[in-house]
Protein backbone atom coordinates (compact mmCIF):
# COMPACT_ATOMS: atom_id res chain seq x y z
CA UNK A 1 0.00 0.00 0.00
CA UNK A 2 1.25 3.53 -1.16
CA UNK A 3 -0.11 6.75 0.43
CA UNK A 4 -0.19 9.19 -2.30
CA UNK A 5 -0.46 12.85 -0.94
CA UNK A 6 -2.32 15.23 -2.58
CA UNK A 7 -3.59 19.12 -1.88
CA UNK A 8 -5.85 20.45 0.07
CA UNK A 9 -5.22 17.54 2.90
CA UNK A 10 -6.22 15.18 0.96
CA UNK A 11 -4.99 11.25 -0.17
CA UNK A 12 -5.43 8.14 -1.88
CA UNK A 13 -4.22 5.22 -1.22
CA UNK A 14 -2.71 2.87 -3.96
CA UNK A 15 -2.32 -1.26 -3.50
CA UNK A 16 -4.54 -4.00 -3.72
CA UNK A 17 -7.45 -2.61 -5.87
CA UNK A 18 -7.22 -0.84 -9.15
CA UNK A 19 -7.93 2.99 -9.50
CA UNK A 20 -10.30 4.90 -11.89
CA UNK A 21 -9.28 8.02 -13.19
CA UNK A 22 -12.07 9.43 -15.38
CA UNK A 23 -11.50 11.35 -17.87
CA UNK A 24 -13.42 15.03 -18.76
CA UNK A 25 -12.57 16.80 -21.85
CA UNK A 26 -13.96 20.37 -21.67
CA UNK A 27 -13.07 20.67 -25.19
CA UNK A 28 -14.33 20.68 -29.03
CA UNK A 29 -11.75 18.72 -30.72
CA UNK A 30 -10.84 16.08 -28.16
CA UNK A 31 -10.46 13.02 -30.54
CA UNK A 32 -12.67 10.51 -28.76
CA UNK A 33 -15.67 12.97 -27.07
CA UNK A 34 -14.65 16.81 -28.33
CA UNK A 35 -17.83 18.33 -27.95
CA UNK A 36 -19.73 16.29 -25.68
CA UNK A 37 -18.79 18.06 -22.69
CA UNK A 38 -17.63 21.65 -23.71
CA UNK A 39 -20.37 23.23 -21.89
CA UNK A 40 -20.07 23.29 -17.55
CA UNK A 41 -23.94 21.68 -17.39
CA UNK A 42 -22.53 18.97 -19.39
CA UNK A 43 -19.31 18.64 -18.06
CA UNK A 44 -20.65 18.16 -14.39
CA UNK A 45 -23.21 15.46 -15.58
CA UNK A 46 -20.56 13.16 -17.18
CA UNK A 47 -18.18 13.59 -14.30
CA UNK A 48 -20.84 12.82 -12.22
CA UNK A 49 -21.86 9.61 -13.83
CA UNK A 50 -18.34 8.46 -13.98
CA UNK A 51 -18.22 9.17 -10.21
CA UNK A 52 -20.96 6.64 -9.86
CA UNK A 53 -19.41 4.53 -11.89
CA UNK A 54 -16.58 4.20 -9.62
CA UNK A 55 -14.06 6.48 -10.82
CA UNK A 56 -12.01 7.93 -8.09
CA UNK A 57 -10.29 10.64 -9.62
CA UNK A 58 -11.63 13.08 -12.16
CA UNK A 59 -9.73 14.67 -14.71
CA UNK A 60 -10.27 17.72 -16.52
CA UNK A 61 -8.70 19.28 -19.43
CA UNK A 62 -9.13 22.15 -21.41
CA UNK A 63 -6.96 21.64 -24.30
CA UNK A 64 -6.90 18.59 -26.55
CA UNK A 65 -3.42 16.47 -26.91
CA UNK A 66 -4.12 14.18 -29.89
CA UNK A 67 -1.50 14.81 -32.71
CA UNK A 68 -2.82 17.96 -34.79
CA UNK A 69 -4.61 19.44 -32.01
CA UNK A 70 -4.41 23.24 -32.27
CA UNK A 71 -2.97 25.06 -29.28
CA UNK A 72 -5.42 27.47 -27.18
CA UNK A 73 -4.58 30.50 -25.13
CA UNK A 74 -4.22 29.84 -21.70
CA UNK A 75 -6.79 32.21 -20.56
CA UNK A 76 -9.17 29.79 -22.94
CA UNK A 77 -7.91 26.59 -21.32
CA UNK A 78 -8.55 28.20 -17.96
CA UNK A 79 -11.83 29.94 -18.97
CA UNK A 80 -13.29 26.29 -20.13
CA UNK A 81 -11.95 24.11 -17.27
CA UNK A 82 -12.48 26.65 -13.78
CA UNK A 83 -15.81 26.54 -13.14
CA UNK A 84 -16.15 22.99 -13.62
CA UNK A 85 -13.32 22.23 -10.99
CA UNK A 86 -15.13 24.65 -8.98
CA UNK A 87 -18.19 22.72 -9.20
CA UNK A 88 -16.63 19.59 -8.48
CA UNK A 89 -14.53 20.10 -5.75
CA UNK A 90 -18.07 21.83 -4.00
CA UNK A 91 -19.04 18.13 -3.82
CA UNK A 92 -16.50 17.56 -0.95
CA UNK A 93 -15.66 13.91 -1.84
CA UNK A 94 -14.39 14.24 -5.42
CA UNK A 95 -10.93 14.06 -6.09
CA UNK A 96 -9.90 16.50 -9.17
CA UNK A 97 -7.17 16.45 -11.30
CA UNK A 98 -5.89 18.93 -13.79
CA UNK A 99 -4.74 18.06 -17.07
CA UNK A 100 -2.44 21.02 -17.76
CA UNK A 101 1.57 21.64 -18.58
CA UNK A 102 0.69 25.18 -18.05
CA UNK A 103 2.31 26.54 -14.42
CA UNK A 104 -0.83 29.51 -13.99
CA UNK A 105 -3.52 26.84 -15.21
CA UNK A 106 -2.20 24.67 -12.75
CA UNK A 107 -1.99 27.17 -9.99
CA UNK A 108 -5.55 28.36 -10.53
CA UNK A 109 -7.27 25.09 -11.23
CA UNK A 110 -5.72 24.25 -7.23
CA UNK A 111 -6.89 27.24 -5.87
CA UNK A 112 -10.26 26.42 -7.91
CA UNK A 113 -10.40 23.07 -5.37
CA UNK A 114 -7.64 20.69 -7.77
CA UNK A 115 -6.01 18.01 -5.96
CA UNK A 116 -3.99 16.51 -8.63
CA UNK A 117 -1.99 18.19 -11.54
CA UNK A 118 -1.51 15.73 -14.79
CA UNK A 119 1.00 17.01 -16.81
CA UNK A 120 1.26 15.45 -19.99
CA UNK A 121 4.86 16.80 -20.47
CA UNK A 122 6.44 15.81 -17.74
CA UNK A 123 7.57 18.87 -16.47
CA UNK A 124 10.01 19.68 -19.13
CA UNK A 125 7.96 22.07 -20.88
CA UNK A 126 7.10 24.32 -17.91
CA UNK A 127 8.76 23.40 -15.42
CA UNK A 128 7.95 26.22 -13.35
CA UNK A 129 5.31 23.41 -12.58
CA UNK A 130 6.78 22.42 -10.28
CA UNK A 131 7.53 24.69 -8.07
CA UNK A 132 2.91 25.08 -8.22
CA UNK A 133 2.81 21.82 -7.27
CA UNK A 134 5.33 22.00 -4.64
CA UNK A 135 3.68 25.36 -3.03
CA UNK A 136 0.38 23.95 -3.07
CA UNK A 137 0.94 20.48 -2.25
CA UNK A 138 -0.43 18.92 -5.25
CA UNK A 139 -0.40 15.59 -6.10
CA UNK A 140 1.60 15.33 -9.56
CA UNK A 141 1.67 12.85 -12.41
CA UNK A 142 4.55 13.12 -14.29
CA UNK A 143 3.99 11.79 -18.12
CA UNK A 144 6.90 10.68 -20.70
CA UNK A 145 6.59 11.62 -24.30
CA UNK A 146 8.51 11.61 -27.32
CA UNK A 147 7.23 14.86 -28.71
CA UNK A 148 9.52 17.26 -29.67
CA UNK A 149 12.87 15.76 -28.88
CA UNK A 150 15.06 12.96 -30.03
CA UNK A 151 14.28 9.47 -28.50
CA UNK A 152 16.44 6.71 -27.78
CA UNK A 153 16.05 3.79 -29.60
CA UNK A 154 15.27 1.48 -26.64
CA UNK A 155 11.21 2.12 -25.42
CA UNK A 156 12.71 1.61 -21.84
CA UNK A 157 15.98 2.97 -22.02
CA UNK A 158 14.09 6.18 -23.31
CA UNK A 159 11.13 5.87 -20.68
CA UNK A 160 14.09 6.18 -18.01
CA UNK A 161 16.01 8.93 -19.81
CA UNK A 162 12.67 11.02 -19.53
CA UNK A 163 10.96 10.36 -16.49
CA UNK A 164 14.93 10.73 -14.17
CA UNK A 165 15.20 14.32 -15.63
CA UNK A 166 11.72 14.72 -14.61
CA UNK A 167 12.24 13.43 -11.36
CA UNK A 168 15.05 15.80 -11.11
CA UNK A 169 13.18 18.92 -12.08
CA UNK A 170 10.56 17.90 -9.05
CA UNK A 171 12.92 17.14 -6.60
CA UNK A 172 14.97 20.56 -7.19
CA UNK A 173 11.36 21.72 -7.16
CA UNK A 174 11.29 20.22 -3.47
CA UNK A 175 7.77 18.07 -4.20
CA UNK A 176 8.93 14.25 -2.24
CA UNK A 177 8.17 11.38 -3.72
CA UNK A 178 4.99 10.88 -2.11
CA UNK A 179 3.57 13.38 -3.78
CA UNK A 180 4.35 11.25 -7.67
CA UNK A 181 2.99 9.52 -9.81
CA UNK A 182 4.29 8.34 -13.20
CA UNK A 183 2.65 7.82 -16.38
CA UNK A 184 4.91 6.26 -19.76
CA UNK A 185 2.94 8.37 -22.03
CA UNK A 186 1.34 5.43 -24.56
CA UNK A 187 1.06 6.87 -27.96
CA UNK A 188 2.62 10.22 -27.42
CA UNK A 189 4.84 10.11 -29.97
CA UNK A 190 5.10 6.08 -29.75
CA UNK A 191 4.21 4.22 -32.89
CA UNK A 192 2.92 0.77 -33.06
CA UNK A 193 5.67 -1.87 -32.32
CA UNK A 194 7.07 0.61 -29.81
CA UNK A 195 3.32 0.91 -28.20
CA UNK A 196 3.68 -2.64 -27.93
CA UNK A 197 6.79 -3.12 -26.99
CA UNK A 198 5.97 -0.55 -23.86
CA UNK A 199 3.29 -2.45 -22.92
CA UNK A 200 5.59 -6.13 -23.21
CA UNK A 201 8.12 -4.65 -21.14
CA UNK A 202 6.01 -2.72 -18.74
CA UNK A 203 7.09 -4.26 -15.39
CA UNK A 204 10.58 -2.72 -16.11
CA UNK A 205 8.94 0.42 -15.37
CA UNK A 206 8.74 -0.59 -12.01
CA UNK A 207 12.17 -0.05 -10.99
CA UNK A 208 11.75 3.35 -11.40
CA UNK A 209 10.02 3.03 -7.72
CA UNK A 210 6.62 5.01 -8.11
CA UNK A 211 3.02 3.98 -8.92
CA UNK A 212 2.31 3.84 -12.23
CA UNK A 213 -0.77 5.31 -14.32
CA UNK A 214 -1.40 4.58 -17.71
CA UNK A 215 -3.76 6.02 -20.94
CA UNK A 216 -4.60 3.95 -23.22
CA UNK A 217 -8.45 4.51 -23.93
CA UNK A 218 -9.66 4.58 -27.26
CA UNK A 219 -6.08 5.40 -28.43
CA UNK A 220 -4.88 3.98 -31.66
CA UNK A 221 -3.39 0.95 -30.04
CA UNK A 222 -6.46 0.42 -28.00
CA UNK A 223 -8.37 -0.42 -31.25
CA UNK A 224 -6.41 -1.06 -34.61
CA UNK A 225 -6.75 -4.66 -33.57
CA UNK A 226 -10.66 -4.66 -33.26
CA UNK A 227 -11.73 -1.64 -34.89
CA UNK A 228 -12.76 2.13 -34.59
CA UNK A 229 -16.01 2.31 -33.18
CA UNK A 230 -16.62 2.87 -30.06
CA UNK A 231 -17.66 -0.64 -29.18
CA UNK A 232 -14.47 -1.58 -30.56
CA UNK A 233 -12.10 1.33 -28.78
CA UNK A 234 -13.88 0.65 -25.51
CA UNK A 235 -12.98 -3.56 -25.94
CA UNK A 236 -9.48 -2.29 -26.86
CA UNK A 237 -9.11 -0.51 -23.72
CA UNK A 238 -10.59 -3.48 -21.65
CA UNK A 239 -7.73 -5.37 -23.11
CA UNK A 240 -4.56 -3.38 -22.27
CA UNK A 241 -5.89 -2.25 -18.98
CA UNK A 242 -6.35 -6.06 -17.70
CA UNK A 243 -2.84 -6.62 -19.53
CA UNK A 244 -1.07 -3.81 -17.76
CA UNK A 245 -2.67 -4.14 -14.10
CA UNK A 246 -1.28 -7.46 -14.24
CA UNK A 247 1.96 -5.94 -15.22
CA UNK A 248 1.88 -3.70 -12.17
CA UNK A 249 -0.14 -0.28 -13.81
CA UNK A 250 -2.25 1.25 -10.26
CA UNK A 251 -4.22 3.64 -11.62
CA UNK A 252 -6.25 3.88 -15.03
CA UNK A 253 -7.16 6.84 -17.14
CA UNK A 254 -9.84 6.20 -18.98
CA UNK A 255 -13.33 7.14 -21.28
CA UNK A 256 -15.51 4.57 -20.13
CA UNK A 257 -15.38 4.04 -16.58
CA UNK A 258 -17.62 0.97 -15.82
CA UNK A 259 -16.03 -1.27 -18.41
CA UNK A 260 -12.84 -0.79 -17.17
CA UNK A 261 -14.02 -1.05 -13.63
CA UNK A 262 -15.32 -4.55 -14.18
CA UNK A 263 -12.45 -6.03 -16.06
CA UNK A 264 -10.11 -4.45 -13.46
CA UNK A 265 -12.30 -5.96 -10.69
CA UNK A 266 -10.62 -9.27 -12.23
CA UNK A 267 -7.18 -8.45 -13.00
CA UNK A 268 -7.24 -7.51 -8.93
CA UNK A 269 -8.84 -10.81 -8.19
CA UNK A 270 -5.80 -12.52 -9.82
CA UNK A 271 -3.22 -10.49 -8.53
CA UNK A 272 -4.24 -11.14 -5.26
CA UNK A 273 -4.55 -14.59 -5.77
CA UNK A 274 -0.55 -14.49 -7.04
CA UNK A 275 0.06 -12.69 -4.29
CA UNK A 276 -1.09 -15.25 -1.40
CA UNK A 277 0.14 -18.41 -3.33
Amino acid sequence: MTRWHLAHGRHLDIGAKSLLMGILNVTPDSFSDGGEFDRPESALQQARRMIGEGAAIIDVGGESTRPGAGAVSAREEQSRILPVIEALSSDGGTLVSVDTYRAETARLAVAAGAHIVNDVHGLQREPDIAHVAAETGAGLVIMHTGRGREKLADVIADQFLFLNRSLEIARDAGIPDDRIVLDPGFAFAKDGEENLELMARFGELRALGFPLLVGTSRKRLARHLVGGSDEGRDVGTVATSVILRLKGASIFRVHNVAVNRDALAFADSVRERETVE
